[in-house]
């Protein structure tokens, strides 16, 4: 039986996902939530990774895979989504996508409206989402920041 989860789809227009993120990661810790921010490479860990030791408002506990003490990070980047920091929300970035779903509360797909493939990927991604009976909300980013559609 699968599990049925809540998964919003993130419509970048105005920022890149090292822009976007960190606002959302900061609304998770907010609430007591963990993260895995789940990339489809290491080069994409590596860039967040520094993205989110600059972001100085708010500062962001992370760490990626590679740090060590996956269980002890508020926030984990990695490649693998078998890391475990017992988090509760997933967040896909970059096309990443997962097979463990109902393993998180609530799931984050980020995409970036600029890229016609990525558009037509999370496109994909909805299909499949609602046909698994998924709760499916749809954000997309203005100038007033996120509004739901």
């Amino acid at each position: 039986m699968s599990v049925l989860i809540e998964i919003g789809f993130y419509h970048l227009t105005r920022s890149d996902v090292r822009h976007a993120l960190p606002q959302l990661l900061a609304r998770t810790l907010a609430t007591g939530k963990r993260a895995l921010v789940l990339c489809p490479d290491a080069d994409t860990v590596t860039a967040l990774d520094r993205s989110l030791w600059q972001a100085d408002d708010p500062w962001l506990p992370h760490g990626s895979a590679a740090d060590g003490d996956a269980d002890l990070q508020p926030i984990l980047l990695a490649t693998d989504e078998r890391a475990s920091n017992t988090a509760q929300f997933l967040f896909l970035v970059n096309g990443a996508t997962s097979a463990r779903l109902d393993a998180f509360e609530r799931v984050f797909d980020m995409f970036d409206g600029n890229d016609a493939a990525a558009v037509n990927s999370a496109r994909q991604r909805w299909t499949a989402g609602k046909a698994a009976g998924h709760t499916l909300t749809y954000w997309q980013q203005t100038a007033r920041g996120w509004e739901k559609k």
